[in-house]
């Protein structure tokens, strides 16, 4: 599998692109401020086709570029319903100190052609199948993406539910901590050790690895403490 990967915008926001090989089709993955022209020449250099725009969740820093990313190679983008509304009207996920940043205007659309994700459903795109895992807690709609690799390997494309040591904060419109403990316990520890996970910010690390050192992870079996800021 071919991964290739980058920060976008003021946030960091990490935007992937996954094929079986280059010169072939791809799924792009969170496309976020400032991504167009970075994905434009990761394309060009890997000779890569886009078939459709996935979305781990609605905040800005991952979607900001989805409609001219999608409209522009007249592909599909797909998002859990929940966070559907945030394509149009992405001031409904961020705090009141954002809107003032953003002098209370950060117009979006949605693109021509948007469909929703629901749980556990298998995608089979670009000759890659991956599952859907609805994880709600830094959104309502947040989810995971996981694969599996032709070498026998496995990745899950995690978005803002878990970081190398940390996870994404709950405490935005949409965020639920009770909810992202959950999501937690139920589909992030339940994951192989030798998972590679992909985050929507900061370095890849592995399940494994969270599994013994996240301090999140590790006191889920109390109230676990609130996540330190990080993207949105």
């Amino acid at each position: 599998m071919l991964v290739i990967g980058f920060p976008t915008g003021a946030l960091q926001a990490n935007c992937f692109l996954l094929a079986t090989e280059a010169g072939g089709p791809c799924v792009v993955v969170d496309p976020g401020q400032d991504a167009t022209e970075p994905l434009a020449e990761a394309l060009r250099e890997h000779r890569l086709s886009p078939v459709a725009v996935l979305l781990t969740h609605g905040h800005f820093d991952h979607t900001f570029s989805v409609a001219p990313v999608c409209d522009g190679n007249d592909v599909p983008a797909w998002i859990h319903p929940a966070d559907r509304a945030l394509l149009s009207d992405p001031l409904k996920g961020i705090s009141a100190e954002s809107r003032a940043f953003f002098g209370g205007d950060l117009e979006m659309r949605e693109p021509r052609e948007v469909r929703e994700l629901t749980d556990g459903v298998e995608l089979d795109l670009a000759g890659l199948r991956l599952t859907v895992d609805h994880t709600p807690g830094h959104t309502g709609g947040s989810v995971m993406f996981r694969a599996g690799t032709e070498e026998g390997g496995r990745l899950v494309l995690s978005g803002d539910t878990l970081f190398a040591g940390s996870i994404g904060r709950t405490d935005l419109p949409g965020g639920d901590h009770r909810s992202m403990l959950a999501s937690l316990r139920t589909k992030v520890l339940t994951l192989g050790d030798d998972t590679v996970v992909l985050p929507g910010h900061g370095p890849t690390t592995t399940i494994g690895r969270e599994r013994v050192s996240n301090p999140f992870l590790l006191e889920l079996g109390d109230d676990a403490p609130a996540a330190p800021h990080r993207g949105l």
